[in-house]
């Protein structure tokens, strides 16, 4: 199933990180994508997002081969009538159409959905905007997790906002046009029939913030900055170091889980700890018992608790930095690699999370 989509067509006008994204999802699953760049600018801008450590020789950084596996990458100036026609006849039997183009950028080329649906009826026109129809602002990731109230409540209490260290809301925009496309295909399989498919990063994030949303929607709680806490769940988020300082976070969603932690941590008395014997109480005492734990969790080696806990199914982890997340066995599947035009070893991680497997 990984080459699925090996009958599609795809031309890809689009940069950054959220449209290569939508991208490079349809090449792992075989798809023919073709990256039209802007020539005059030497490319996707994030050709030149490089690392200190990285060559300033190369064509690419680490962070554009992070969403530009497996397209052919083709330089054109759009305002230029030849390239332009270049690109048309290609868009003209494409199946996908992927632009972040401003509406007004792309009218005046030509590369609309309006224009391109002339050309191509059945073409599937995927757009993806900063905030919608009608708002050309520049669109970045940490202004959009600011505007959608991400930003306000990651950080620490009394520290200024954080943001999260990758561009979620690119991610999660990237999600969202994925799947208006798989709709529109599977419509187009049914009647032959097009279509436009767009989405914003706003419009993304605020679809995300789920129970935070919720809680403010329905019980008018304004979510503030609690680390990695939950205001729901109580030990949530919270970390602790073993005797070998190493880190470990907890996430006890459940009574059985708290008492699977309590057996693990050989306190049986908290189970029945009037400050702790439901998870609403928890929440109450989170602070009470951070202060309990803490000195429990330094008894133990990292490698002790976390067999305790996979033998009391209490949720726990390490708190990895890069090199251990790709130590992990299992994450070493998800690594792709493949020879870039300059003769180098191009590496990022797979964007494709799930298996597919046809029933016989």
């Amino acid at each position: 199933m990984q080459n699925i989509f090996s009958d599609l067509k795809i031309i890809e006008l689009a940069s950054v990180l959220a449209g290569p994204a939508v991208g490079m999802f349809f090449a792992e699953l075989g798809a023919k994508v073709i990256k039209i760049e802007n020539k005059k600018t030497g490319g996707d801008v994030t050709r030149r997002w490089r690392l200190p450590t990285e060559s300033g020789e190369a064509d690419y950084s680490a962070y554009y081969c992070s969403v530009n596996y497996k397209k052919e990458s083709l330089m054109l100036d759009l305002a230029d009538e030849t390239d332009k026609k270049t690109a048309l006849n290609l868009i003209a039997d494409a199946d996908i159409v992927i632009s972040n183009f401003k509406h007004s950028s792309a009218a005046k080329m030509g590369l609309d959905y309006e224009n391109i649906n002339k050309i191509n009826p059945s073409v599937i026109f995927a757009h993806l905007s900063g905030y919608g129809a009608g708002d050309n602002r520049p669109a970045f990731d940490v202004v959009l997790q600011a505007e959608a109230g991400f930003l306000f409540m990651c950080g620490e209490p009394d520290r200024e906002p954080v943001k999260m260290p990758v561009a979620l809301i690119d991610i999660l925009a990237a999600h969202q046009l994925k799947e208006g496309i798989l709709i529109a295909l599977l419509n187009r399989y049914k009647t032959g029939k097009g279509a436009l498919v767009s989405t914003s990063l706003l419009e993304s994030a605020v679809a995300s913030l789920a129970n935070q949303a919720t809680n403010y929607l329905m019980a008018n709680h304004i979510p503030q900055a609690m680390g990695s806490q939950h205001p729901n769940i109580a030990p949530y988020g919270d970390i602790f170091y073993t005797t070998d300082e190493k880190p470990l976070v907890l996430a006890v969603g459940t009574e059985k889980q708290f008492q699977g932690l309590c057996t693990a941590l050989e306190m049986m008395n908290l189970r029945e700890h009037p400050h702790f014997k439901t998870n609403a109480l928890r929440v109450k005492n989170r602070v009470e018992l951070k202060e309990v734990l803490l000195p429990i969790f330094k008894k133990y080696t990292r490698a002790d608790l976390l067999e305790r806990f996979k033998i009391q199914q209490v949720p726990g982890g390490s708190v990895r930095n890069m090199h251990e997340v790709f130590e992990m066995e299992k994450v070493q599947s998800m690594i792709l690699e493949d020879v870039m035009p300059d003769g180098r070893k191009g590496r990022r991680v797979r964007t494709v999370a799930f298996e597919v497997v046809e029933s016989e």
